[in-house]
């Protein structure tokens, strides 16, 4: 199991820039890949409040300001009511695989939590201790999961920027096998992913 996750220490005056930052680059990755995504935002369930760590006017606080985040970038979201994590609201970031099944990918978290339980500080301008806000991001999520989704969704045919075989160079005859290489050659040397079929088969085969 692989997460490209990262974690940003940031004043509470930076947290809304920060949050942005973090769901604009997630937004990137999946426009890249040409795959729809929806957000979800995801809070706590008042209902069930042994589930979550901190105080409630902390929570109060992080579900009004990711809110804030999300109608100022106009982003299109539903609530996720129990969908956060213990420690915080978060955005999670949901495709369908080929089959129509539903997986959250990216995520982006709030935690004021974690910073009270260990003890972080920073000294601020003022020259006094405060206490800074976590952002948890995590933009693919599981890499594993990742790619075995953007498999099924370009059904083996990815762009041509993405294909591990970009361009494949088929001699006709063994008389063109020299000349095949030195195409080859120069494709690669402008970045070009090149395979040569050199088999002693006709054309059509190597085609099929």
């Amino acid at each position: 199991f692989t997460q490209d996750d990262a974690h940003i220490y940031c004043t509470h005056d930076q947290l809304k820039a920060e949050l942005t930052n973090a769901i604009e680059l997630t937004q990137l990755v999946f426009t890249t890949f040409g795959m729809e995504v929806k957000t979800r935002l995801s809070i706590r369930d008042p209902k069930t409040p042994e589930k979550y760590a901190g105080d409630p006017a902390m929570w109060d606080q992080a579900e009004r300001e990711i809110r804030e985040v999300a109608d100022a970038m106009g982003l299109d979201y539903f609530i996720g009511e129990g969908e956060a994590a213990f420690y915080g609201p978060k955005f999670d970031f949901i495709v369908r695989d080929a089959i129509g099944r539903k997986w959250q990918l990216g995520t982006v978290q709030v935690d004021y939590v974690m910073p009270e339980r260990f003890q972080l500080d920073y000294v601020g301008a003022d020259n006094q201790k405060h206490r800074p806000v976590i952002i948890h991001r995590a933009p693919f999520g599981s890499m594993e999961r990742f790619i075995s989704i953007l498999i099924e969704h370009y059904a083996g045919n990815f762009p041509f920027w993405l294909a591990p075989v970009q361009l494949n160079v088929l001699p006709i005859a063994d008389a063109h096998q020299s000349f095949a290489e030195d195409v080859a050659a120069e494709l690669r040397a402008r970045g070009i992913r090149v395979n040569i079929d050199l088999r002693n088969e006709k054309i059509n085969r190597k085609i099929a």
